[in-house]
């Protein structure tokens, strides 16, 4: 499922994607508003694209015997709000009203606790390989529909993984072309 022409928003989802719900998902303290948008990569087994791997891991139903690498992972419990994937499918995991566990111990500008205030957002993809146009398409089109509706979110308010969780982090990585993702967000 391609994404639609227009990105609309119905009581915290977006319309026309795939819903996933994860259980891996909070109330979010009711102090606090909506108003970081933080951009990640996730690939399961590491470098591989497509499969269902994300999705099972997202829900807690990944089978750690499938891959040597799942075994590394199977105590976590994570979530993100959106999943984009390599041909531009979107699937949400999380109303953005809630909390999803995206972010973990992190700090944006002297404030804690990212995953309390932000929408988290994974494209599929690895830090050093390229990611697709579409993903870039999509992330901004997502983005902007975001700053929309949340106005929390300003273009300075969108950063990524490794930002907020500096030298544990890395995501997106080097590969992702900040500066191209900015420019689509003005249009």
């Amino acid at each position: 499922g391609q994404l639609m022409d227009a990105v609309k928003l119905e009581s915290h989802w977006l319309a026309n994607v795939r819903r996933v719900p994860s259980s891996n998902v909070n109330e979010r303290p009711g102090d606090k508003a909506i108003n970081l948008l933080v951009i990640h990569n996730i690939s399961l087994p590491p470098g591989e694209y497509g499969g269902g791997f994300v999705e099972q891991f997202f829900t807690n139903s990944l089978d750690h015997n499938a891959h040597p690498y799942f075994k590394t992972i199977k105590d976590l419990q994570v979530s993100s709000h959106l999943f984009i994937r390599r041909n531009g499918e979107v699937i949400q995991f999380a109303p953005f009203d809630q909390r999803a566990w995206h972010a973990g111990a992190s700090c944006f500008e002297g404030e804690e606790n990212c995953n309390d205030f932000s929408i988290g957002i994974e494209l599929e993809g690895v830090d050093d390989k390229p990611y697709e146009n579409i993903q870039y398409d999509v992330l901004a089109r997502i983005s902007r529909a975001l700053m929309k509706k949340y106005p929390g979110i300003t273009p300075e308010r969108i950063c990524g993984h490794c930002d907020i969780a500096k030298g544990r982090k890395t995501d997106p990585g080097p590969a992702f072309d900040w500066l191209r993702f900015r420019n689509k967000l003005k249009k």
